[in-house]
């Protein structure tokens, strides 16, 4: 897992070859804009969702995986808090192929607050409970291909 500020997101690039079209698509677009829906950007190897989350509690969030997608998580509007656990230190969960996700019943084991102008890039290796925030926001979601 990755936190940090917009303005760092170019040290990332060499992580992934498809992390610098990522780059250069929130370098050159204002995110703000963007209407909810899907932005396809290379295919299935790389694509954007904007999202309007609804409000959700620590509860009511959900720890999940991805095995062959990599997330890098933009808040826009408001603050969102992330649960976060190793996935090594869960319990076995049935995988959706179709939908490249997993659900775990286990409690994130730590918390992150994001504001906007931070991102958080989650690797398949990094259970991750998003979108906790008291009065909803909206939201990108690159999906990289591992």
């Amino acid at each position: 897992m990755i936190i940090d500020t917009i303005e760092n997101l170019c040290r990332y690039e060499a992580l992934n070859p498809l992390f610098s079209q990522v780059v250069a698509f929130v370098g050159t677009h204002d995110l703000q804009a963007l209407p909810c829906g899907k932005i396809e950007l290379s295919g299935d190897d790389l694509f954007a969702n904007v999202v309007q989350a609804a409000p959700k509690g620590k509860t009511e969030a959900r720890l999940e995986t991805h095995r062959q997608m990599i997330d890098i998580q933009i808040p826009l509007t408001a603050e969102e808090t992330i649960g976060y656990a190793p996935l090594n230190g869960l319990s076995e969960a049935p995988y959706d192929e179709a939908d490249d996700i997993s659900f775990y019943t286990e409690p994130a084991q730590q918390y992150v607050t994001m504001k906007p102008g931070m991102f958080a890039v989650f690797f398949p290796e990094d259970a991750h409970a998003p979108a906790i925030s008291s009065d909803g926001l909206r939201k990108i979601i690159f999906k990289v291909r591992v």
